[in-house]
């Protein structure tokens, strides 16, 4: 696996070694061991998650608070998507800066986002399979989101607003400065 550093310290794109040949191809989507390695802390992953989308489709801006926060590690089984983290650490020199990787099913990259970022992906394939691996449990009560527009954010979605679909409970997130803090 290759650990591809991004511009904001703690998140990474994951390229796993592919093999080809006229059956297919074969990948270590994980290993503990050698992701641990990689982004450089212990990582334990305790849950799975996984979406179905179309075109257009934008989910997030979200993250969990205190001791319920999620570090994950995100890839596309099918389709393409954008996907951004937030950097919403308190005491981050990239507070409130992000940064966004194209994840598909031809690239098969993953993007590492570790606790303390808000998180969100847009649908830029006919339909998507999203899938994610999450190193604490979904707590309700502990559950966070920034409006996906944020003009300090400044996110360029790379897609036309008006196509855009969007839950009504992601079109009622706060903006960054209203929104829970992560800790």
């Amino acid at each position: 696996m290759n650990f591809i550093p991004t511009p904001i310290s703690g998140c990474f794109i994951v390229e796993p070694k592919v093999i080809t040949d006229d059956r297919g191809y074969f990948m270590e989507s994980f290993n503990e061991k050698i992701f641990q390695n990689g982004v450089g802390q212990k990582v334990h992953f305790v849950q799975d998650n996984q979406s179905f989308s179309t075109k257009g489709v934008l989910r997030g801006l979200h993250y969990q608070t205190g001791t319920h926060a999620q570090a994950k590690l995100v890839r596309v089984l099918s389709g393409e998507v954008l996907d951004v983290a937030v950097d919403i650490r308190p005491e981050s020199p990239t507070f409130g800066q992000h940064v966004c990787a194209i994840l598909s099913d031809e690239n098969k990259r993953q993007f590492f986002v570790p606790r303390g970022f808000a998180h969100g992906f847009l649908v830029l394939s006919e339909t998507a399979i999203f899938f994610y691996k999450c190193d604490n449990f979904y707590n309700a009560a502990s559950e966070g989101g920034i409006m996906y527009n944020d003009e300090t954010l400044n996110i360029d979605w790379k897609f036309p607003t008006e196509n855009l679909i969007i839950s009504q409970k992601d079109a009622s997130l706060p903006p960054l400065e209203n929104a829970k803090k992560v800790w």
